[in-house]
């Protein structure tokens, strides 16, 4: 069906009356998915910073075996007008999420579109009434596709490439957001630091306050089942308190784990336990997005290999940690900064170790002092600014 803005002025639908008819088609079939997938390549095209995601990982998301969809709906949508691909747009309504807060809210994600306010809105307006479909009366997003996967819209930091399962954006998103009616709900930031830095005397003398009752140790591969359990536990325990919290299940993490048994060393994961009991976690990642950039998202017919060699020869000088966590009832003690700066610390050895030059922490929320403070207190900058916005619907 046929969908346009609404208008707010004469001179607003005199411009629409000119505007050439948006349809929005649900993406159900091979050749729209295959629009879906590949209508960034042209609106990227000259942007030497955008890094196209992997077609077959987005298309197992969506389409695909994805956990999340096991206590989610998804849907996906193309634009097009006169015939051609003009934007994108994923809704989510997440039963899980519904469970933690029951709050009527859903999801929209997976933006993208040319510059033009009518696009924006046949799209959202699509996604919206899908969601409300669902239940939903007000709507969350960019989401890619929940709040433990992808969040935010880059909003500052265009002039670097993005890191391993964080989004990059064209500049004029954010107004054509703002202009349907979403307003700005977090802002969540992404800090860069170097690997070597000299941690402060402050830090160093709370760890070896605690070290007698602390032992940092890495990810026993040997017993994955376990270990997955344990940083499981410690996350949903940790992240409970905080915007939007989502927990993982337990199919959720262990696609997780898979990742991280093809991607990472063992001593990318270090787990801090107090007393025998683990207490922290820091999950690093080597940032393939510097070996997929010339791939144009599709591995076929040479691109493994391309990616094999990337981490396993030359290996990414960058790294990025996703997942980091102290459990809640240390996080107001004195033990919660020094757990966090403890495994911190020991992940960063087998950082350097590999020749890795710059880390991403991400992503951290703007409001989140405490966090803030300790990745400040070692160097680190904001570098990139994402941002989640939200309506009533």
């Amino acid at each position: 069906a046929r969908r346009f803005p609404r208008a707010g002025s004469r001179r607003r639908q005199q411009h629409m009356s000119m505007h050439p008819p948006i349809t929005v088609q649900a993406a159900d079939s091979a050749g729209l998915r295959r629009d879906f997938l590949r209508l960034p390549q042209r609106l990227y095209l000259n942007d030497p910073h955008w890094v196209a995601p992997l077609e077959v990982e987005l298309r197992e998301r969506l389409w695909g075996g994805n956990p999340f969809l096991q206590h989610a709906s998804a849907q996906a949508w193309v634009a097009y007008a006169q015939g051609r691909a003009v934007g994108r747009i994923s809704a989510q309504f997440d039963r899980l999420q519904q469970e933690y807060h029951d709050d009527m809210s859903g999801s929209f994600g997976l933006i993208e579109a040319e510059d033009d306010p009518a696009v924006v809105a046949a799209l959202l307006e699509t996604a919206t009434a899908w969601l409300r479909g669902h239940g939903a009366r007000r709507v969350r997003g960019p989401l890619n596709l929940s709040v433990n996967e992808e969040c935010g819209l880059l909003v500052e930091g265009f002039d670097t490439p993005p890191s391993i399962m964080m989004g990059h954006a064209r500049p004029y998103y954010d107004a054509l957001l703002r202009g349907c009616g979403l307003a700005p709900a977090r802002d969540l930031l992404a800090y860069r630091v170097a690997p070597d830095f000299e941690a402060p005397r402050v830090m160093r003398r709370l760890a070896d306050s605690i070290s007698g009752h602390v032992r940092v140790r890495p990810l026993l591969r040997s017993d994955k089942a376990r270990e997955l359990g344990i940083l499981r536990d410690i996350f949903n325990d940790a992240w409970s308190q905080n915007y939007g919290f989502v927990p993982f299940t337990v199919e959720e993490f262990n696609d997780v784990g898979k990742l991280m048994t093809l991607l990472l060393p063992d001593d990318y994961v270090q787990i801090a336990e107090v007393d025998g009991e683990p207490a922290a976690f820091i999950v690093a990642m080597p940032n393939i997005n510097e070996v997929t950039a010339g791939l144009r998202g599709r591995l076929l017919p040479l691109g493994w290999l391309r990616l094999l060699w990337g981490l396993k020869v030359r290996h990414p000088q960058s790294a990025r940690v996703p997942l980091m966590g102290v459990r809640k009832k240390f996080q107001q003690s004195r033990l919660g900064p020094g757990l966090a700066f403890m495994v911190i610390d020991a992940v960063r050895k087998g950082l350097c170790a590999r020749g890795v030059r710059e880390v991403e922490l991400s992503w951290i929320l703007e409001d989140n002092s405490g966090m803030r403070s300790i990745i400040e207190a070692i160097g680190g900058q904001v570098y990139k600014r994402y941002r989640i916005y939200e309506k009533a619907i």
